[in-house]
């Protein structure tokens, strides 16, 4: 796939023909997070993978989703796609999804928002605020095994010691500074009342083992949502695309298909 640096920001690696989709990772993951994901895409679509600020050598953007959502919608515009892309997010990428459909809703056509809410409970801001503070003082590596825990499910976890091994180097090289001003700005979060506003189409899948973003999260959000439908994954948790990649990219080919327009519109 074709790299493309946009800004020193933003890095896309763009391949495929046809509905172009932009795929966001998690905070606790990254863009290697949707390998086995793109070649089943790619069949039907033009896949444009995302290395977000802060991650893969790319320099931090602080400040909250908005800067980091103006980046990436920077990005988007620069490519000049023939028609409006579907933003594809994981957890911290389905959250800057969001704020991209709010602040710049022309630039898209749809949302696949994968692990994703309005709001957290007080526990899930609590456990940003606590992952926040033991990175701060003790370092990434003081909090990796939590993360692999919000990412998997235990049993998933122990039945691929290779794949842990992969995700737990992966998310120790995030830059700490990206990681300090995400989890702030996902502790604070709250679009409950600006959620209506998005009228574009939107898939969300969420994970019945999701512990990062719980399905009371995603069922909240779908009802929130004007033109939204939501998927729960039985059996899978909050990086489903790595643990059953055919069930992810069949709902997201299927979504393109309910998203296309008839020809002469």
């Amino acid at each position: 796939m074709t790299q493309v640096p946009l800004g020193g920001q933003v890095r896309l690696h763009d391949g495929g023909a046809g509905r172009p989709l932009i795929l966001l990772h998690s905070l606790l993951a990254d863009a290697a997070s949707w390998a086995e994901l793109v070649p089943i895409l790619r069949h039907q679509a033009r896949v444009i993978v995302a290395d977000l600020p802060g991650f893969a050598g790319l320099p931090p953007i602080t400040g909250g989703l908005a800067p980091v959502a103006a980046a990436l919608g920077d990005a988007i515009a620069a490519l000049k796609l023939p028609e409006p892309p579907l933003l594809v997010g994981n957890g911290y990428g389905s959250f800057l999804a969001l704020r991209l459909a709010l602040d710049q809703p022309d630039l898209l056509g749809g949302l696949v928002l994968i692990g994703c809410g309005a709001a957290f409970s007080e526990p899930g801001r609590a456990a940003f605020w606590g992952m926040r503070e033991a990175a701060a003082t003790r370092g990434l590596a003081a909090i990796a095994d939590t993360a692999m825990a919000r990412l998997f499910g235990a049993a998933f976890r122990e039945a691929h010691p290779a794949l842990m091994a992969a995700r737990r180097a992966a998310f120790l090289q995030t830059n700490p500074e990206t990681f300090d001003a995400a989890c702030m700005a996902l502790a604070t979060l709250d679009i409950t009342a600006e959620a209506p506003r998005i009228i574009k189409p939107a898939l969300l899948m969420v994970g019945s083992e999701d512990q990062a973003t719980p399905t009371a999260m995603a069922q909240d959000l779908a009802q929130r949502l004007p033109k939204a439908r939501l998927e729960i994954l039985e059996g899978l948790a909050h990086v489903p695309q790595l643990q059953d990649p055919k069930r992810i990219g069949d709902e997201i080919l299927h979504f393109i298909e309910s998203t296309r327009k008839p020809a002469g519109i």
